[in-house]
């Protein structure tokens, strides 16, 4: 593929074009210009991903009442050298951010007693600045409109894999930490 325009770059990282040009001000990727616009070599931005991703580890909470996705979480993000954390009721995962630090948190928004919205809501009063993701089958829904009234968050739709799990950390790792 060789060099890469701004766009490309930003749409092969995930990131808008703002996230970009921010990197580009600090100096924290790899590119050149060419001529009056800026390039970025492919190669050069898969080696940066993967140092970058190497040195930084994550404390990471998952507040789901599905198993399964709990431990997709759990082995996919541990073996990237993460802590993690799972629980599978809303009152649990309140009581461990209201008690300790995490860097992130994914929570599910359908889950029984509270759901992920109220849960959301919840966790926004105890820790405004905190990062969570919701994990929904339902982006359209009633209930993730209600979830969004509570200020920004991440949106991880159902179903997505171990390599979705990584990218959503990594650019969370890569772009949101430095906003902390």
């Amino acid at each position: 593929m060789g060099l890469m325009t701004l766009q490309e770059v930003a749409d092969y990282l995930r990131v808008t074009t703002k996230t970009i040009y921010r990197l580009l001000e600090k100096g924290d990727i790899p590119a050149r210009k060419v001529g009056r616009q800026w390039r970025f070599d492919k190669a050069s931005i898969d080696v940066w991903l993967y140092q970058s991703s190497v040195k930084m580890a994550a404390n990471i909470l998952i507040i789901d009442d599905d198993e399964a996705i709990c431990s997709l979480f759990k082995d996919t993000l541990e073996e990237s050298g993460h802590i993690v954390t799972t629980v599978n009721e809303s009152s649990k995962g309140l009581e461990l951010v209201k008690n300790q630090d995490y860097d992130l948190v994914f929570l599910d928004l359908k889950m029984p007693i509270m759901d992920g919205a109220e849960l959301f809501r919840q966790i926004r009063l105890a820790k405004p600045k905190l990062p969570v993701t919701i994990i929904t089958g339902y982006p359209d829904s009633d209930l993730m409109m209600n979830a969004l009234t509570h200020g920004p968050l991440g949106v991880m739709g159902k179903p997505f894999s171990g390599s979705d799990i990584l990218a959503a950390v990594d650019n969370y790792l890569r772009f949101g930490m430095s906003t902390k």
